[in-house]
């Protein structure tokens, strides 16, 4: 009885260091793959906002652009009648 209680008390420390270290090991692999993903929106983050300002600044040229047509349509018209 004594070494059936010896090897059942090993079995179970064994299966409590091996789930406790599996456990830390996984959890220290979550937190690098976050740490990482933070990373990147951080990264998105930022070019966000030139993107947002490329995008103003190419909304007001079209505007100009659209401007400009709607002018040389007008001339076009006045040459043909």
């Amino acid at each position: 009885m004594n070494s059936e209680f010896w090897t059942a008390a090993l079995a179970l420390l064994g299966t409590l260091i091996g789930s406790g270290g599996g456990i830390l090991v996984s959890n220290k692999l979550v937190n690098y793959r976050i740490e990482q993903l933070e990373k990147k929106v951080d990264k998105y983050s930022e070019r966000g906002d030139e993107t947002i300002k490329e995008l103003a600044v190419t909304k007001r040229d079209l505007e100009t652009a659209f401007i400009r047509i709607d002018e040389l349509r007008d001339e076009v018209h006045k040459i043909k009648k």
